[in-house]
């Protein structure tokens, strides 16, 4: 039997997540879709403690702020080390986005790099609304 059969690695629970990292800015411009993309997040599975990369595509328009970048970069960086599900880690994300900027209209797609053969998209707000 392999030394790694069944093993699973230590992870962190959600609640290390950074929401308090998150910062936003005035914004006072006319209506406007703002598109966001990072291709380099990682959690970790809460299965097996192995890391799940995504790519995350965050798409807003904007009612009185906007999202500081570099903050966000740190509140994707505190996902790290945790254990959430793709499912649960859209659903988290969507959810405090949405709750510090509330913006106009909010969309959040990640996509996952393939494991086991399978890839996933989960999609969460107004255009996922639009395609189902």
């Amino acid at each position: 039997m392999p030394k790694a059969e069944g093993l699973t690695l230590a992870f962190e629970t959600a609640d290390k997540i950074r929401t308090d990292l998150l910062e936003t800015l005035p914004y006072k411009g006319g209506e406007q879709i703002i598109r966001l993309n990072y291709p380099e997040f990682s959690a970790l599975c809460p299965f097996s403690g192995l890391p799940d990369i995504a790519e995350i595509d965050i798409v807003y328009s904007p009612a009185d702020r906007i999202i500081e970048l570099k903050s966000l970069k740190y509140y994707f960086l505190s996902f790290r080390n945790v254990g959430i599900y793709q499912e649960d880690m859209t659903d988290r994300i969507y959810r405090d986005l949405k709750k510090i900027l509330i913006p106009r209209t909010f969309y959040v797609k990640t996509r996952y790099n393939i494991r086991g053969g399978i890839g996933a998209v989960c999609e969460m707000g107004e255009k996922a609304k639009e395609k189902a």
